[in-house]
Formats: C-alpha cells, structure tokens, sequence
C-alpha cells in the first residue's frame, strides 16, 4: 500500500521525519527520509546497536511521524547490493544539498551505510 500522498510531499518539503522504532518505545527521534519511484527509504547514521534500526531488525514494525500525523509501517532491511542503492544515493544527494547538510549527504551515501538502509511499508496498524 502506498503511503499517503501528504507524506510524499512533507518528504520534499521538510528535512526531517520522526521515527519510532518497534513497538515499546515513547519518543521520535529525527532523521531524512527519501522516496524513490514511491518507495521509502532511510539509512541509519550513528549505526548504533540500539537505534531506531536495530529496533526494525527485532521487531520488523515501527512508525513515522509528520506534522502532527503517525503513520503505522513495516521496515525491511534493504541489501547493500540492491540495484536501487545507487538511486537512494542521489536522492539522499539531491534533496539534502543545502550547505550546512553536504557532509551529511555525501557521508551517508558513502558504501559502509549502504548495510543500514531500512526500506519502510505503510501499515493500517501494528500488530503485537
């Protein structure tokens, strides 16, 4: 299911998007998101072990927040030799491009983060 056509256009509008990783958390952390052809991606910075993304790894489900809108979605870890890394490459590039970000973008889209890409999936709900 696609996401709601206000998100796609927050994505393009606003540098950060909240995100919730599994189920027992209560805070959003920021981070960029980026669309591809519809799909919806994000990569983790810090690679923490206990980051919104290992969260996805464990539980497979989270949310993420615009505005005052949550949205319910599954997350899937992308493999680092997926064809459409490059193209979440240059989304990351292009729409991240303002000067204070450059070293963001250029970082993130490096090959090592390439293994923290999560791809997200719109859910009506979480299920426990």
């Amino acid at each position: 299911m696609d996401f709601p056509e206000d998100f796609y256009s927050h994505l393009k509008n606003h540098n950060y998007t909240e995100i919730k990783g599994g189920i027992e958390r209560n805070s959003f952390l920021e981070i960029w998101v980026v669309s591809v052809n519809k799909r919806v991606f994000a990569r983790s910075w810090n690679k923490s072990a206990r980051s919104w993304f290992t969260a996805f790894i464990d539980t497979g489900v989270g949310q993420l927040k615009y505005g005052d809108k949550v949205l319910n979605v599954k997350g899937t870890k992308l493999e680092p030799t997926s064809e459409i890394q490059k193209e979440i490459n240059q989304a990351y590039l292009k729409r991240y491009n303002q000067k204070e970000n450059i070293y963001y973008s250029e970082g993130i889209t490096q090959p090592e983060y390439l293994e923290y890409t999560m791809e997200f999936f719109y859910l009506e709900k979480v299920s426990k």
